[in-house]
């Protein structure tokens, strides 16, 4: 018996000493791969440093390596609630009441009533039958078209919609096809070549992240009545605040109720925290509840993050004063930017573009801008096309009209520093 045991200790050694050898052999051919591409990385200018931050997301926020306050002009807290008391409190009561986390999937034992009572609140705020909840808007839009659309079908996607959506749509079989930015005669061309589709659904962000552009919708609506289109929208940069109580794309131009299907966020204006969702027909909703692979194989909200979106979504209801304090920090900034001569993109929106051009060039700016105490980070390939770098400040109700005067000035003696034209 003591034999045989030995010869099996003996047997294990060997094996996994052949696997050590040939599991080092492969990774030193990965590690060799990846160098590569990092350096690619690096001499392009594109490497993106993660800052680390020692405290909670607000108007000013402290940063590893520095004592000094920062005031931060990039994230997507667009109503400044991430941090707020309310907010916090919110999710402490329901850690208490709920737990931190279910464990488990929705349809197996991940559903609480708080789940239930946020999809209607959804729901009912974008006026739509019903929604569902994911982890994130990303999982959202690679949840939807592949579960909604056959080969019989076909999908119309802006050219520059998120990558969520672009990496959902390679999911599905349907026919695929982009249209040119915003551009309605091309968008139209290709309704007119699907029309021997079952289902043709034209995509589109309503407020495109990069450039803080917004989509042409009354023109979209349009083309989708006429061809009897499905229209899709992402709402991410849109909802909780854009329209005159925070509805989105639709409010904001005075078309309430012409989109079919709105996928949206919660993890940027409303709260910050994460998760994402579809609201829509109840027969859409239903359908994604049973097919819609993302839902079915993740993990379900954690009940203090359902607690904040459901606590933000009261607020915001009752007070649209966030909303309009947004709307003036952003007119002030964009007004005083452009008369200080610089190049903005967008027009109302509280993504602000700062055009640079030069992927180095838009690295640098943004560590000086760190330097003068005005954090923003600057965006390029394969994030924006090439040659189109930029700075991509981000306005919220949190800031003072003080602090944007700050962050403005900063620009100006960067610009001045570096000898920007």
């Amino acid at each position: 018996m003591a034999r045989a045991f030995l010869l099996q200790v003996c047997r294990h050694h060997v094996a996994n000493r052949g696997r050590s050898s040939y599991s080092t052999a492969a990774v030193a051919v990965m590690n060799n791969a990846m160098n590569e591409v990092m350096n690619s990385i690096h001499e392009a200018g594109t490497y993106k440093p993660e800052r680390v931050i020692t405290t909670r997301q607000a108007a000013s926020i402290r940063v590893a390596g520095s004592s000094r306050d920062i005031l931060n002009f990039c994230a997507n807290n667009y109503l400044g609630l991430s941090s707020h008391p309310e907010v916090v409190e919110a999710a402490k009561a329901a850690l208490d009441d709920y737990g931190a986390g279910l464990s488990s999937t929705r349809f197996i034992c991940g559903t609480q009533n708080i789940h239930k009572n946020l999809e209607e609140k959804i729901a009912s705020f974008h006026q739509r039958e019903d929604a569902i909840l994911y982890a994130s808007c990303f999982d959202a839009n690679a949840g939807i078209f592949e579960a909604l659309l056959t080969p019989d079908d076909a999908v119309i996607s802006d050219e520059l919609n998120h990558a969520s959506i672009i990496d959902g749509i390679r999911l599905c079989k349907a026919e695929r096809y982009r249209y040119k930015h915003m551009n309605m005669e091309d968008l139209e061309s290709i309704l007119k070549k699907t029309q021997h589709c079952r289902m043709r659904m034209i995509v589109t962000d309503g407020v495109f992240s990069m450039d803080g552009d917004i989509t042409p919708l009354g023109e979209i609506v349009e083309l989708a009545n006429a061809y009897e289109a499905l229209l899709f929208i992402d709402e991410c940069h849109a909802t909780g605040f854009l329209g005159k109580t925070g509805r989105g794309t639709e409010e904001h131009l005075g078309i309430d109720g012409s989109c079919d299907i709105i996928n949206s966020t919660l993890g940027k204006a409303l709260g910050g925290a994460s998760g994402g969702y579809t609201a829509g027909p109840k027969s859409l909703i239903d359908m994604l509840r049973q097919k819609s692979r993302p839902y079915l194989f993740s993990n379900t909200l954690p009940p203090p993050v359902v607690a904040t979106a459901s606590k933000v979504l009261d607020m915001i209801s009752d007070d649209p004063s966030l909303t309009l304090k947004l709307a003036s920090n952003t007119k002030l900034f964009r007004e005083k930017m452009t008369q200080a001569g610089f190049s903005l993109w967008g027009t109302d929106h509280p993504i602000c573009p700062i055009m640079l051009g030069e992927a180095s060039l838009a690295g640098r700016f943004a560590e000086e801008m760190l330097n003068r105490g005005i954090y923003v980070i600057g965006f390029s390939f394969p994030v924006v096309p090439i040659g189109k770098a930029r700075i991509r400040v981000q306005i919220s109700a949190a800031h003072s009209e003080e602090e944007i005067e700050r962050c403005i000035q900063a620009f100006i003696d960067v610009r001045k520093n570096l000898k920007v034209i």
